[in-house]
């Protein structure tokens, strides 16, 4: 009878020691895996399985499991999905948003839930600001608006047309670049907004010709790059004299080989480009092609590979705890070595302060590249810089 009992109590243990040695953190990846963004979604799913690939499936003696979600970009399927991830699916993180309504969408979840959301993509300001929960690692559109401003400044670039988007993140780009250009002696002298779905560049591009500025200003979405440059091309801004320029989102590296030579010479600010010379940067691209059949990596897959990198050594430091309180603290402040340069996050925004380069569009081997040549450090949001200094 006795060792009747030592069986089950051995049997007992072994059975808790299993589930203790399996026991889960979930994170629920909530992307634009259809849609007119839907290269947003791909290339930061790919990002987030080429950093798993590197680092394991494990952190802090918990396993590690991302359960991936499409909302297809549509803000109402964010909410839905994200609900459903923490109460269905218990999930410790949740994580992605491809475009800025859909973070706003699931902010007032992550608040309610003490759940930490990490914004891998979207970019307007205000973000970080609708819950004490949200941790980004992308960018803000001031961060390169600004940076861009000066520049142009600085090179003999006095009058601008602004062309963006219709929608929040094309307002805080456009505001923040009018904002600066003008304070450093710059005109805007036409300010475009152009339909955020299926747009059709070319009337607003003929208007901005008409204005004759010295450049146009242009912010699109992530994905809408190509269609901007074919048209930029057929209405013949290639060769008007009229320079390009703006924050990189139109020349992304997911679309940028096939854009053509008209694009040649456009400058733009950043925060990655596939071209950055470090040697982190060389063994990510390297990496990331020969894991996704040759897909150059861009901007947004390094606000999803910096976003598991911020979870995982959040959990380091929690030692696998999932409180939401503890996580976020962890995060705050925590910086180190992206690929795209030396990255932090803001103790008190909880938002990314980042390098931003000045490139310019050359050819590379054959191929269309942003080629950085200078380099404006650990850059900070200045939609709340501003605020913070009045």
């Amino acid at each position: 009878m006795r060792s009747s009992h030592l069986r089950l109590a051995t049997l007992a243990a072994g059975i808790v020691f299993s589930c203790a040695s399996l026991a889960q953190i979930k994170i629920g990846l909530i992307l634009p895996m259809t849609g007119p963004v839907a290269s947003t979604g791909k290339q930061i799913d790919a990002a987030v399985k080429l950093y798993m690939s590197q680092h394991g499936s494990s952190v802090a003696g918990k396993t590690i499991e991302v359960i991936l979600k499409d909302d297809g970009g549509v803000p109402d399927n964010t909410k839905r999905l994200a609900q459903e991830l923490i109460v269905n699916d218990k999930v410790a993180f949740i994580a992605g948003f491809g475009i800025t309504p859909a973070a706003l969408a699931a902010a007032p979840l992550a608040t309610q839930a003490k759940v930490p959301m990490i914004v891998m993509a979207a970019g307007t300001s205000i973000i970080t600001e609708r819950s004490p929960y949200i941790v980004r690692t992308s960018f803000t559109l001031g961060q390169s608006a600004v940076v861009m401003a000066d520049w142009a400044a600085k090179n003999g670039i006095k009058k601008v047309a602004t062309m963006v988007v219709d929608f929040a993140p094309g307002a805080d780009s456009q505001s923040s670049f009018k904002e600066a250009f003008t304070k450093a002696g710059g005109q805007v002298i036409a300010e475009l907004k152009v339909p955020v779905a299926n747009p059709d560049f070319a009337p607003f591009l003929q208007r901005a010709r008409d204005a004759a500025p010295d450049a146009i200003y242009v912010f699109v979405l992530s994905g809408q790059g190509a269609t901007f440059a074919k048209q930029f091309a057929e209405r013949g801004l290639d060769k008007s004299g009229i320079k390009l320029i703006g924050p990189g989102d139109f020349s992304d590296d997911d679309l940028l080989a096939g854009m053509g030579d008209a694009v040649l010479g456009a400058v733009t600010a950043h925060q990655y480009s596939a071209a950055h010379p470090s040697a982190a940067n060389k063994a990510y691209v390297a990496a990331f092609k020969k894991m996704h059949n040759g897909l150059r990596p861009n901007f947004m897959s390094v606000g999803g590979y910096d976003g598991m990198h911020l979870i995982y050594e959040a959990l380091k430091k929690t030692k696998g705890e999932t409180d939401g309180d503890a996580l976020v603290l962890a995060m705050r402040g925590m910086q180190w070595e992206s690929p795209r340069g030396p990255i932090s996050i803001d103790p008190a925004t909880r938002d990314i302060v980042q390098n931003i380069y000045v490139r310019r569009i050359e050819k590379v081997g054959g191929e269309l590249y942003n080629v950085e040549f200078a380099t404006f450090e650990a850059v900070k949001d200045p939609v709340k810089e501003a605020a913070k200094n009045k």
